[in-house]
């Protein structure tokens, strides 16, 4: 039969890897504290204190479960080819394969994770696409690549939420707001920010003319405490008005929809998807925190800049990547050179491949800075 030892050795290698990267002896210290603090009856006296430690708590515990469980199937599987090889079983063969493939995947997905460098890739992220150049057919792409972020979400488990929508003139949008909430979120989608540029031929054309429009995608971390920025009520102009999309028989009819003007920045915010006006005003004032949070660190670097100079940090240009139908089928990001065939398979989602080699790309970009 089929010896597996060394796919099962290099797994087990791949494991002690992965135990060093996420630092598994130092979690465990660190959940013991943190077990310690969410067991505390007082904990809630302080809820923004409370919400970060058990945030914290979760996602440790999260990491520590993986390997766990990681640990544990690489086990039964070393076991099940110890048996097989002791009685020349060769009927088990099968899921031994599926095993170590299974096990191969795995140890890949949660290899990514130690590509996660930026201070704020773990948190949500709240995105914003903007119709660029290309008339109708602009905003009809930018009303795709919402629906694409939107499977790219759904496949990844994580939680989609679209706070507002401004509807194009004859089809699509001119923009839209959401949030995409769960571990990482802001990390994966960091490297989706810039121009994304769509060649095809036009469905708005009577001529079936090619067309080349463009939409813009901005991504900026979500806070886990709204309070980390100071906003002060005398900063804010808040209107309301009824609201313009689908959502129900409140629709048209209340001023739930709500815009916020922070006046100082110029920064308009404006939610109109949830059912009620305090619901829209809660969720506008999350992005505005984080939104003024994000022109706060954008001052920092400019002044770090101005004493150090321009640093070698990965940015994006006007445009990041093409997506062209016609007169070929080809996806390309224009950073890291990554590109496929395949391009109704990634407008339906499939973008983890783009995520994965710009984060790859970026640390690349980061080791040569430190050179």
């Amino acid at each position: 039969m089929r010896d597996f030892s060394d796919d099962l050795s290099a797994l087990a290698r791949r494991l002690g890897e992965a135990e060093v990267y996420l630092d598994l002896d130092a979690k465990r210290a660190q959940f013991k504290a943190l077990e310690e603090k969410v067991a505390d009856p007082d904990l809630w006296n302080d809820q923004a204190e409370a919400r970060k430690i058990t945030t914290e708590f979760n996602r440790v515990k999260d990491d520590i479960e993986v390997l766990d469980r990681l640990a544990a199937r690489l086990e039964d599987a070393e076991t099940l080819h110890l048996l097989a090889v002791e009685e020349g079983d060769e009927s088990v063969v099968p899921e031994i394969e599926a095993a170590v493939a299974d096990l191969a995947k795995a140890f890949d997905a949660l290899e990514l994770r130690s590509l996660f460098s930026g201070e704020h890739d773990e948190r949500d992220a709240i995105c914003n696409v903007q119709a660029g150049a290309g008339g109708t057919d602009a905003q009809d792409w930018a009303q795709m690549m919402v629906r694409m972020y939107q499977r790219w979400a759904e496949r990844k488990g994580l939680q989609f939420e679209v706070e507002d929508v401004s509807e194009g003139q004859e089809a699509g949008i001119l923009s839209a707001t959401f949030i995409v909430r769960g571990r990482y979120s802001y990390g994966l989608l960091a490297g989706e920010q810039g121009t994304h540029r769509l060649v095809r031929i036009s469905p708005f054309d009577a001529q079936a003319r090619r067309q080349t429009s463009f939409a813009s995608l901005e991504v900026i971390p979500a806070l886990e405490d709204l309070s980390e920025v100071e906003i002060d009520d005398k900063d804010l102009r808040i209107d309301t008005y009824r609201s313009s999309g689908a959502g129900g028989q409140h629709v048209n009819v209340t001023d739930s929809a709500v815009r916020i003007t922070h006046l100082p920045t110029g920064i308009v915010v404006t939610c109109q998807n949830e059912r009620s006006q305090i619901q829209n005003r809660a969720k506008a004032m999350e992005v505005l925190a984080a939104k003024l949070a994000e022109v706060q660190r954008e001052e920092r670097r400019a002044e770090i800049e101005a004493i150090t100079g321009p640093t070698t940090q990965a940015s994006w240009g006007t445009q990041i990547r093409s997506y062209v139908m016609a007169p070929y089928q080809l996806v390309k990001d224009l950073r890291t050179e990554h590109e496929t065939g395949n391009v109704q398979a990634v407008i339906d989602g499939d973008l983890d491949q783009f995520m994965e080699s710009w984060l790859r790309w970026r640390r690349s970009q980061q080791e040569q800075a430190r050179a």
